[in-house]
């Protein structure tokens, strides 16, 4: 009797944790739920002062910014569920779809970072044109992942960890909605500690780490650092760049 249930736990632990176990199934998949969840969570904190009803009117664009981006979050949502569900086809099929949102993503990106900037500085009197740095660097960092996700399609492995990341990526705007990691610069940690679940994942599952979180992450975080002292250190030449972007 003992030795059987000790041959049980063994089991119960391949099947959470093994290779096609519960946590290498549906990892990627929680993880799209956590993303939408992060993003709800996140932006709850501003969407009706800052879009539904603001004190003072918003550029209409935003609205398509907002739509664009929470449309990703949807779509990789669904991508998942269907690489989940094995239709593989159907997933590469809206995959292409995928391409044009992002690539529309980036472009809203850059665009409503300026307008934004600008809108601050006239209309709320609350300048910071050193900021640029954060959205800026966001949209490149998506832009990259998502490039290499689609040079990599026809390799599952490479494809699912780049696409995790740069969804990622896009994180800080939910997590800056909260006022404490804003003021203290805790956005990226927070973004980087749910990339790192994806690190846990292999470790448990493969018993080692991809070779894309071994040089994305460590190449993120160094940047990261460099983005935050654009911002904060608000160096001559970068505002000197970024007067010249918003003039």
């Amino acid at each position: 009797m003992a030795s059987a249930a000790q041959g049980a736990i063994p089991r119960a632990f391949q099947s959470l944790s093994g290779r096609n176990g519960l946590l290498d199934r549906y990892f990627y998949f929680a993880m799209s739920l956590l993303v939408a969840g992060i993003v709800v969570w996140g932006f709850s904190h501003s969407v009706n002062a800052n879009l539904f009803h603001p004190a003072v009117p918003r550029p209409f664009l935003l609205w398509f910014h907002a739509a664009a981006f929470s449309g990703w979050v949807a779509f990789y949502m669904f991508q998942s569920a269907l690489v989940r569900t094995r239709n593989v086809k159907w997933h590469r099929f809206f995959g292409w779809f995928g391409v044009g949102l992002a690539s529309v993503m980036v472009v809203l990106g850059f665009t409503i970072a300026v307008i934004m900037n600008r809108f601050e500085a006239v209309v709320l009197h609350e300048p910071d044109p050193a900021f640029l740095a954060i959205p800026f660097s966001d949209m490149v960092f998506f832009a990259v992942l998502v490039a290499l996700a689609i040079y990599w399609r026809r390799k599952p492995e490479l494809h699912r960890r780049l696409l995790f990341i740069a969804t990622c990526a896009l994180l800080d705007a939910p997590f800056a909605r909260i006022s404490y990691i804003f003021n203290n610069n805790l956005f990226y940690p927070c973004i980087d500690a749910v990339m790192l679940l994806g690190v846990v994942r292999d470790l448990v599952v493969n018993r080692r780490i991809h070779k894309v979180y071994l040089i994305a992450l460590p190449v993120l975080m160094v940047l990261q650092i460099g983005v935050l002292y654009l911002w904060r250190g608000t160096p001559g030449w970068w505002l000197r760049m970024t007067q010249a972007i918003l003039s």
